[in-house]
């Protein structure tokens, strides 16, 4: 580890910063290895089309069924390769025209074999439920399937005719794809001026987190500025893409307009309610609470908006280097569980996280779960700082958790989005925790204690503020197209009532809903973060008060992927969603935080 105050890191800072090696999926786009699957799945998609199309009514009996369900995953598992290599390899530099190109085509073909597939589930559905029932009862093989069975018994009233669907499917490849292609490549492409310099997106966010107030308030004039320019575009993509799903759910017969996300996400519409209802009336407790202490801190009656995320005057400005960050990140899952950290060792040494920041590269970060068969990729941006080893807890922890369920297979190893953020989170708070009791310097602690209420609230707080966003959005647009104005009013709206009176929201700051990638990827995506903290907070509260046998419970629900149902993973814990308890103990987390910096606050400031 080194000192430096400046966000702006050297390479050299940082030690050696691992990056991708995709031989495990293809050893490149010409591959041999690649062409063949390629021809492989196109010709396999024919074959089953083929054999099962018209034809599954009629094997259920048969044992055939078993044959059709093992083909179609093992057909998935070469398809999600296809799928992985072309997005991974394009997300390392998103500003190569031959990637970008090699990325359509390659989509453009999954379509194609996909389209032959559309019958499958469609025809599935059509089978009775006694003689299903009947089939899992005598096949102890395909019953091993019965919660895929289940999923999808789920989405039977919103299916459509088979000839529609595949126009649905066909059509996405020149309709949200592309407008998703479109909004990433422009994203990629922005500069933004600050201080004489051009930065990209990420760095530029980075700054707003700059111990120095004038590159705070650079960067968010630049982002303003940036973003201002590109309003119309990124208005119209919205529209674009509100409307695309208006489409699609009218069709479909979802009466909520994020129903289809919750039915993705196997949870039920009233969970999600109960949990945006509880953080939106614990505001005032949290965010507003918080936001008018760290204004009192900085000596000022309210925040700024590039103040909201500065680190206080007392915060510990050190840039850990790669090595560091790794063993601080190993070692507080080594805490936890011998295993945990062993199922996370091998990210580091095989070229499967991505970390240094390079032109073109996709901001952000993420963890890609890739097949089965394979292992997951994480890419970081990583700039040393202590929100970024976070980052690194944050995403092994969806990589660890993608290693232990794909177990399931295929169909079953991917988790609904609202336990997808389980081992995320619960990896970042072990390595809080961890380091917040290596820490005995008041005045470090009380960063540490700070960043990590900040952290929570921008999890919480934010995302939930965001979800209330998306739902204005999408309810607005029905009535028809909405202007910038309208969406930055909506975005002032939600953005007041979650940070409170403490934060001043100032001019310019009406357009930043413009560059957040969910809202265009994944609709009422955001809720997942939310649901995820409380949760984790949940947990980690059952772990200190009885934590024998706590890591074989933990381990059993991440190996579970999407197999069962959050109430059945979450019962052996004693844990409910469906009970408000469930999410205030969360929030009370949360709470507790404050108070403690509430008490310490005024002697460090």
């Amino acid at each position: 580890m080194s000192k430096n105050t400046s966000s702006r890191v050297d390479h050299e800072q940082l030690g050696d910063l691992p990056e991708w090696n995709l031989d495990d999926l293809y050893p490149g786009m010409d591959s041999r290895e690649f062409k063949a699957d390629l021809e492989k799945a196109r010709a396999e998609a024919e074959d089953f089309e083929r054999d099962f199309k018209g034809a599954l009514e009629k094997v259920t009996g048969t044992g055939k069924l078993l044959e059709a369900i093992v083909r179609y995953e093992n057909l998935g598992e070469t398809t999600g390769r296809i799928g992985s290599f072309a997005y991974l390899n394009y997300a390392k530099n998103t500003a190569d025209p031959d990637r970008a190109k090699f990325l359509g085509d390659c989509q453009q073909a999954l379509n194609e074999i996909s389209t032959k597939l559309i019958f499958f589930s469609l025809e599935l559905n059509k089978i009775g439920d006694a003689i299903l029932e009947k089939a899992l009862a005598d096949d102890e093989k395909l019953a091993r399937y019965r919660p895929w069975f289940e999923e999808l018994r789920k989405a039977k009233p919103y299916q459509l005719e088979e000839r529609v669907e595949e126009l649905f499917h066909d059509k996405s490849l020149t309709g949200r794809g592309a407008w998703n292609r479109l909004f990433d490549e422009t994203i990629a492409s922005l500069k933004f001026r600050v201080g004489g310099e051009e930065l990209g997106l990420e760095a530029t966010l980075t700054l707003m987190s700059d111990p120095d107030q004038k590159k705070r308030k650079k960067a968010f004039r630049a982002i303003c500025s940036t973003m201002k320019d590109n309003q119309r575009l990124f208005t119209h993509i919205t529209n674009v893409l509100a409307k695309d799903k208006e489409i699609s759910d009218r069709w479909r017969g979802f009466k909520d307009i994020a129903d289809s996300r919750h039915l993705a996400n196997s949870v039920e519409r009233e969970v999600v309610d109960a949990l945006e209802n509880s953080v939106r009336e614990a505001y005032p407790r949290l965010s507003h609470r918080y936001y008018a202490m760290k204004a009192e801190w900085f000596g000022q009656k309210k925040l700024n908006a590039w103040d909201r995320n500065a680190p206080l005057p007392t915060s510990d400005e050190r840039i850990y280097d790669w090595e560091s960050a790794k063993n601080m990140v190993l070692e507080a899952y080594e805490g936890f569980s011998p295993h945990l950290a062993e199922m996370a060792e091998p990210f580091f040494d095989s070229g499967w996280i991505d970390g240094p920041v390079t032109p073109g590269k996709s901001p952000g970060a993420f963890a890609h779960p890739t097949v089965p068969s394979v292992h997951p990729y994480l890419m970081l941006n990583y700039l040393g700082k202590t929100r970024d080893v976070m980052t690194l807890a944050h995403e092994l922890g969806h990589g660890v958790h993608q290693r232990l369920a794909a177990e399931q297979g295929a169909l079953m190893a991917p988790t609904p989005l609202t336990l997808a953020e389980t081992a995320s989170v619960f990896g970042e708070m072990l390595t809080f925790r961890s380091l917040l009791q290596k820490t005995t310097d008041p005045e470090q602690r009380f960063a540490l204690l700070s960043s990590k209420v900040e952290d929570m609230l921008n999890t919480v707080v934010r995302q939930i503020s965001f979800y209330t966003f998306e739902r204005k959005v999408h309810t607005a647009r029905r009535k028809g197209e909405l202007r910038t104005e309208e969406l930055n009013r909506m975005w002032l709206e939600t953005s007041a009532e979650s940070l409170g009176p403490a934060v001043r929201l100032n001019k310019g700051y009406e357009i930043f809903w413009a560059y957040i990638p969910h809202f265009i990827h994944s609709p009422f995506y955001v809720y997942a973060y939310a649901f995820g903290d409380c949760l984790v907070n949940s947990l980690y509260a059952k772990y200190e008060s009885s934590s024998e046998g706590f890591a074989e419970r933990y381990f059993d629900m991440l190996r579970a992927g999407g197999s069962k149902h959050h109430s059945e993973l979450l019962a052996p814990f004693g844990l409910d969603a469906r009970d408000p308890e469930f999410w205030s103990l969360g929030l009370s987390m949360i709470e507790g935080l404050i108070d403690e910096l509430e008490k310490t606050g005024p002697e460090l400031s």
